[in-house]
């Protein structure tokens, strides 16, 4: 778990459609310091609209639309990053969310 969102008592999950096999070959292919989730049904992905059409290398197809929620402690939705462009810098602007600034 990253530090960071420790410290703010913040828990970090992923959701993907892949399988539970194909998971754990990614997190540890990636050292992913979070707990990934499989949505082979895509329910929950398209519950938060993170399933959908998407264009990739000038061909449009359905797939996984990366966003975030950012949930409170209740369930209530508190904020949605929708099409994140840089995944890299993301968490630094969730951690600003997190932490109220």
């Amino acid at each position: 778990m990253n530090p960071q969102f420790e410290a703010l008592n913040t828990v970090v999950i992923g959701v993907s459609p892949d399988g539970a096999e194909s998971h754990n070959d990614f997190i540890c292919k990636y050292d992913l310091p979070f707990r990934l989730l499989c949505d082979e049904e895509k329910v929950m992905l398209t519950d938060y609209d993170a399933w959908g059409e998407r264009v990739r290398f000038g061909k449009k197809t359905m797939g996984v639309i990366r966003s975030a929620v950012l949930i409170d402690g209740e369930g209530v939705v508190l904020r949605h990053w929708s099409k994140i462009s840089d995944a890299g810098a993301h968490p630094q602007e969730v951690l600003a969310a997190v932490a109220g600034e």
